[in-house]
C-alpha cells in the first residue's frame, strides 16, 4: 500500500492511498494518520479511490483515529470507495460511523457547510 497526504485548503487533509491495507501494510496507514493527528483540530479525507482492499486491521487503525479526530473536534470522512470497499463498510456498521462520499471534491465540500 502507498500513501499520500496532499491539502486542499488550509484545514482538510486528504489522505491518497493505493494498492492492498492489510495486516502487512497497515503500519503504513498508521504512520500516515499519526503525522495528520499531529495537526490541532485534524479534518481528515481518505481518498480509497486506489485501494483495492482493505481488512478488517485497515478498518480498527480507521476507528482508532476517527476517536482521537473527534475528542480533538475534528472529522476524518471517506471518498471515493469502490463497491467492495463500500459493501464492506456498510456490512460492518461502518456506514453510519464515518461520512462516506463518491468523490474527494464532495467531501470537501460538505466540509464547508
Amino acid at each position: 500500500m502507498q500513501a499520500a497526504v496532499t491539502d486542499h485548503r488550509a484545514d482538510v487533509a486528504v489522505l491518497h492511498l493505493r494498492g492492498e491495507l492489510d495486516a502487512d501494510t497497515a503500519a503504513q496507514l498508521q504512520a500516515a494518520l499519526t503525522e495528520l493527528l499531529e495537526r490541532p483540530v485534524p479534518r481528515i479525507v481518505v481518498d480509497l479511490s486506489g485501494l483495492k482492499f482493505c481488512d478488517s486491521v485497515g478498518l480498527s487503525a480507521f476507528i482508532t483515529s476517527k476517536e482521537v479526530i473527534s475528542a480533538r473536534g475534528g472529522w476524518l470522512s471517506f471518498a471515493g470507495a469502490n463497491l467492495f470497499l463500500t459493501q464492506l463498510m456498510e456490512n460492518v456498521g461502518l456506514g453510519r460511523y464515518f461520512a462516506i462520499f463518491p468523490e474527494v471534491d464532495d467531501a470537501i465540500a460538505a466540509a464547508q457547510i
